[in-house]
C-alpha cells in the first residue's frame, strides 16, 4: 500500500481519552503501571503517559482548556477536532486513536491524500517533558492523519519525531505490574475485513492475515487486530451490539513477564479482574479508558 517504508511502521503509542489526568494517573497506578509527569499540549490537551521497554507508550489524553482546545480545532487542528467528536459521540472515555512511528511524515501525508484516506492537514508541534530527575526536555513532533469516513470514531495517524524527548526513560519503562510492552491494539466492526486497507496504509503495512473472527494486521512491534463482535467476546469477554457500525478500539493487550507478579499486583491493589486461560482482563474504569488484557509473550 505504501511504497517508501521497505518494511511496516511500528506502533508507537495508543490515544485513550479520560475524564481527567488526575482520575487517570490514579487508576494506572492503581493497575500498576508507572506514570510520567503531566503535559501540556500547545493548542488545549493535555496527557501523563505511560512508557514501556519496547518504545511503545499509552497516551490518557484529558482537556486542559476547551477554550484553546475548541479554537485548535476551528483552525483545523485534526488531533482536537477528532477528540472532541470522539467525546461527542462515545463519552469521556475510550481509545480513539492508534500512532505509528515513521521517519518521514510528509510521505505519509502524501501517501494518505493518493489513498483518498486523508483525515487533513499535517499537524507540527513542540511541548515541554519533564524527565524523572526534575531535568525538563523539547520535545518536537510531525503529524500525518489518516481517516475513513465509514469509522468516524477511530483515527490512525502517523508521527514523527523532529527533535525527539531523551531516550533515556528506564525508570519510567519499569512497571510493578510487569508489563513490558504492548502486544495487540484490538478493534471491533461488524465487517473488520472491510476495514483491512485503512489499518494498513497507516501502518505501511499492505499484508493481512485472516482470522476465524476477522484479520490481522501486522505493525513491525505489535498486532492490530480488526475483529467481530463475537471475536471480542471470545477474545476479550467484552460484549458491544452487533448493530454498531464502522470501527472502534475495544482493547489493548499487554506482555508481562509473568502473570503471576501481575496478578498479584491487582489483587493486593483491589483491582477487579477475570482469568481467561492465559490472560487477565481488566475491564474499562474512569481513568483507564477501554478493557486491558495481560499475557505472557507465547
Amino acid at each position: 500500500m505504501k511504497d517508501h517504508s521497505a518494511k511496516p511502521h511500528p506502533l508507537d503509542h495508543v490515544v485513550l481519552p479520560v475524564v481527567n489526568i488526575d482520575l487517570a494517573r490514579e487508576r494506572l497506578g492503581k493497575l500498576g503501571f508507572t506514570v510520567a509527569a503531566d503535559a501540556r499540549h500547545p493548542f488545549g490537551t493535555e496527557n501523563a503517559c505511560v512508557f514501556f521497554a519496547d518504545k511503545t507508550y499509552l497516551e490518557p489524553l484529558g482537556v486542559a482548556s476547551v477554550e484553546e482546545s475548541e479554537l485548535s480545532a476551528r483552525q483545523g487542528n485534526v488531533f482536537t477536532a477528532r477528540n472532541q467528536a470522539f467525546r461527542f459521540r462515545c463519552g469521556e472515555e475510550g481509545l480513539s486513536a492508534i500512532a505509528f512511528g515513521t521517519g518521514d511524515c510528509g510521505l505519509d501525508h502524501k501517501s494518505f491524500i493518493d489513498k483518498g484516506s486523508s483525515a487533513g492537514k499535517m499537524l507540527e508541534f513542540s511541548r515541554t517533558m519533564k524527565m524523572p530527575d526534575g531535568s525538563e526536555s523539547i520535545g518536537s513532533f510531525r503529524l500525518a492523519f489518516a481517516g475513513d469516513l465509514r469509522a468516524p470514531d477511530l483515527l490512525l495517524f502517523a508521527v514523527e519525531r523532529v527533535n525527539p524527548l531523551p531516550a533515556d526513560r528506564g525508570s519510567l519503562e519499569r512497571h510493578d505490574n510487569g508489563v513490558t510492552g504492548i502486544a495487540e491494539v484490538a478493534l471491533c466492526a461488524p465487517e473488520p475485513a472491510a476495514f483491512a486497507a485503512f489499518v494498513g496504509l497507516a501502518a505501511a503495512q499492505s499484508a493481512a492475515e485472516k482470522t476465524g473472527f476477522g484479520v490481522n494486521i501486522a505493525a513491525s512491534n505489535a498486532r492490530i487486530s480488526l475483529v467481530t463482535p463475537e471475536g471480542l467476546e471470545a477474545y476479550f469477554e467484552t460484549a458491544v451490539s452487533p448493530a454498531e457500525r464502522g470501527l472502534r478500539g475495544r482493547a489493548i493487550l499487554f506482555n508481562v513477564a509473568d502473570l503471576a507478579v501481575t496478578e498479584a499486583h491487582l489483587a493486593a491493589n483491589g483491582v477487579t479482574y477475570t482469568r481467561k486461560n492465559n490472560r487477565i482482563l481488566v475491564k474499562p474504569a474512569p481513568g483507564q479508558g477501554t478493557l486491558f488484557a495481560f499475557e505472557e509473550p507465547r
